[in-house]
């Protein structure tokens, strides 16, 4: 089977978490396959468009590394490619449906459908239009809504994750393919868009799957083969009992791409959310996920969105970009994330700030806050001294002269590197008695006053001698 798969996102506002999954799964299965990926706009909901919208897609799909064979920008041989520009297209499939019999123009207006249904809820049956149907009904055109005529029957099917499935004939009913503006509806349009593109796996949220006899209706009406159908498990929101929505607190992507999470780390985690390769492993390369992804290895059951264990993976790939490909090539990944007076130094120098306090990073914009001790004098904040659990029972005679011996062994050091800094540290430890918690958080707060920082002797080396025994001293004379 030559693979043809696609992403069909409606340009309806951001792009988040669950809708850039539905395009990883197609795009990891068409690599693997040497097959294609479509990107097709399915913009026929006019209320809900959003301008601008479809840019964010491409742009947060480019982010990602999910290139498309087919689609805007890229084009190919079954365009076009926004849903809104092929009206035609649909109008002629549903003429097909018109002429065997198993479509009609409905005028009836929504009041009377309200009624309905209204007569269902007292009678305490399920509503279906199709026992409502129209005995008479005019030439349909546009303007006029177009509705299924449904002929009840079972429908057997194997979706290719959720197993064998079967329906009875109570779920098939009259749904309207064309809406009274004329444009499909989306039961309608992926189906003909789907099938003129020659697409043979549909992947898509598992709430599609109480439609499916609908969509096997009209395939079959059309004398069309299905593709394969792909339901994937939704991803629940941290409480693990609804589907994830924007009300849980899920960012789009494109606010975790301005918080510094790498595309790696996205990819990773999202690809993780209903699927497992039955290993240990958590961190893959795209290449490594192309190579292992199955279809016969995605859950059936929902993932739970975790974004504390997403931060945990992008602070893994922070750490393997700076392992693997080295500093200039994470380096490379922070423009936009250091402190805006980080900018008044050098790159060389903002570079080794970079080397001593990657491995500390969850997001990139943590640079922010981390690291503007390194380019501007903290602000003296004595209470973090005298309320910092290992100061805390030293008077403040002691920590004056804890300091002062600190600034007159550091000065001694000719040589002002991080091993030589740390030989005299070791040598202060036992000079004075004191632990390395209490001495080395001492020093720490008081160049830096800052919560937490790199190593001792790295922070002092990058400091350099005439900030660090400046910072010394200044503490020393305020306390």
């Amino acid at each position: 089977m030559n693979v043809i798969t696609r992403f069909a996102p409606s340009p309806t506002g951001y792009i988040h978490i669950g809708n850039v999954r539905s395009a990883i799964y197609p795009y990891l299965f068409a690599r693997q396959n040497d097959g294609k990926m479509i990107l097709r706009i399915e913009d026929t909901d006019r209320e809900r468009y959003v301008e601008g919208a479809t840019d964010l897609i491409e742009d947060t799909l480019k982010w990602l590394g999910l290139d498309w064979d087919e689609g805007p920008i890229v084009g190919g041989d079954h365009g076009p490619y926004f849903q809104s520009e092929r009206l035609e297209i649909y109008h002629r499939w549903a003429r097909k449906l018109i002429e065997s019999g198993r479509a009609y123009a409905d005028p009836t207006p929504a009041e009377k459908i309200d009624e309905y249904r209204r007569e269902c809820t007292e009678k305490k049956v399920p509503f279906l239009y199709r026992n409502f149907r129209p005995t008479e009904t005019p030439e349909w055109e546009p303007g006029i809504p177009l509705r299924f005529k449904a002929e009840p029957k079972d429908y057997n099917w194997t979706d290719a994750v959720m197993g064998d499935m079967h329906t009875g004939p109570e779920v098939l009913d009259d749904i309207i393919l064309i809406k009274k503006d004329g444009y499909p509806t989306y039961n309608f349009a992926h189906i003909v868009d789907d099938a003129e593109m020659g697409v043979t796996h549909i992947m898509r949220g598992v709430e599609y799957l109480s439609s499916t006899p609908n969509y096997l209706a009209i395939y079959e009406a059309l004398g069309l083969e299905h593709p394969v159908f792909v339901s994937l498990p939704h991803i629940l929101a941290p409480t693990g009992n609804k589907k994830l929505g924007k009300r849980d607190g899920a960012k789009s992507v494109t606010e975790y791409r301005d918080d510094g999470v790498l595309p790696e780390a996205m990819l990773n985690y999202l690809v993780s959310l209903g699927w497992n390769d039955g290993t240990e492993q958590e961190i893959y390369t795209k290449e490594e996920l192309i190579d292992k992804f199955s279809l016969d290895k995605i859950q059936t059951s929902g993932a739970r969105y975790d974004e504390t264990k997403l931060y945990w993976m992008n602070g893994q790939w922070i750490r393997r970009i700076f392992d693997e490909q080295g500093c200039s090539a994470l380096y490379d990944r922070t423009e936009g994330f250091w402190p805006e007076v980080a900018m008044n130094s050098s790159e060389d120098y903002r570079k080794k700030v970079l080397a001593i306090i990657y491995d500390r990073l969850k997001v990139l914009a943590d640079l922010r806050e981390m690291t503007r001790y390194f380019f501007e004098e903290p602000k003296l904040d004595l209470d973090m001294l005298v309320n910092n659990k290992f100061l805390k029972k030293m008077s403040e005679s002691e920590l004056e002269s804890l300091l002062k011996a600190t600034v007159a062994k550091l000065t001694a050091v000719s040589d002002w590197t991080a091993d030589n800094l740390q030989n005299a540290l070791n040598e202060l430890l036992a000079e004075t008695d004191k632990k390395p918690a209490e001495l080395f958080s001492l020093i720490r707060i008081a160049v830096s006053f800052a919560p937490f920082s790199p190593a001792l002797n790295l922070t002092l080396e990058v400091l350099g001698r005439e900030t660090s025994l400046a910072r010394l001293n200044t503490v020393a004379r305020s306390i």
